[in-house]
């Protein structure tokens, strides 16, 4: 699954990243005897099978067209704020709303701390691919956060869940892009793919306080982060972003680029009115 490269170190990851998939596995099996979190087990495989297959896409790729990025981005970006702000934020503010409102605010704070001091992974000397560790990180606090939404509302449905993992597939697929382009090994980025599903079904054992006001921060601070992610995702179609690296590489003229700014307006739209549509037919 994509390039190889000699070395402990590419040894260890790629085997962290086999060990992670095993403990999602054997911690699958334990979940599914108690029968306790059905629906965090089956978004906890789709979060994996998205970012594991949006990797094995981005692997094969040769000289793809920055219009699917954008896409990608785009609907998993509407989808998730769409679903922060219908499922999440009533939940935050309707018993307790400053508490909610608290909560909120604390998540979109934590968010951009998170991502600003991730960013210093890149300067850092780490066992792990730079790319993988950030991805990781991110994973890990998602699956937190989704564990402790369904752990105090078991009777959420599973739309929520499956939006706010949405993005998965075409983080998976930018990430693969960029180890590829690397000449660096694919396979490590089964340890994101897999810690959505092992920080969520941990969360399952731990008691969560029943009172109004916990509640209303612990979904207030999910939606903050939530949209602060979605925020991230948003497709930039601006010198130095992501997108623009990507038209760069693919040798398209600028007119290209100013029509991905619609692509990537549409792209938004569809998400959101993605989920409306289930949220109806639910």
């Amino acid at each position: 699954m994509g390039h190889t490269e000699s070395g402990s170190g590419a040894r260890g990851e790629t085997a962290l990243a086999v060990g992670s998939v095993v403990a999602l596995v054997a911690l699958s099996g334990y979940v599914a005897v108690a029968g306790s979190a059905t629906k965090l087990l089956g978004i906890s495989w789709v979060a994996f099978a998205a970012m594991a297959g949006g990797a094995l896409l981005g692997s094969r790729a040769h000289a793809e067209h920055p219009r699917g990025l954008v896409w990608g981005y785009g609907l998993a970006a509407g989808a998730m704020v769409t679903s922060a702000a219908v499922f999440l934020v009533p939940q935050a503010t309707s018993a307790a709303p400053r508490a909610g409102g608290f909560g909120i605010a604390a998540g979109l704070l934590v968010g951009f701390a998170g991502h600003t001091v991730g960013h210093r992974l890149t300067h850092l000397d780490l066992p792990l691919d730079r790319t993988v560790a950030e991805l990781s990180a991110h994973a890990v606090s998602a699956g937190l956060i989704i564990g402790v939404v369904y752990t105090a509302m078991p009777d959420l449905g599973p739309l929520l869940g499956l939006a706010i993992v949405s993005h998965k597939g075409p983080a998976g697929y930018a990430a693969a892009r960029r180890l590829v382009r690397s000449e660096r090994r694919v396979a490590p980025i089964l340890l994101p793919a897999s810690g959505v599903g092992l920080a969520a079904l941990a969360v399952t054992v731990v008691p969560i306080p029943g009172s109004e006001t916990a509640h209303a921060v612990v979904f207030g601070f999910a939606a903050g982060i939530f949209l602060h992610v979605a925020m991230d995702f948003l497709p930039h179609c601006e010198t130095g972003s992501e997108v623009h690296a990507h038209w760069e590489q693919s040798g398209h003229s600028h007119e290209m680029l100013d029509r991905l700014r619609i692509h990537a307006v549409v792209s938004t739209a569809l998400g959101a009115l993605a989920v409306y549509a289930a949220w109806v037919a639910v």
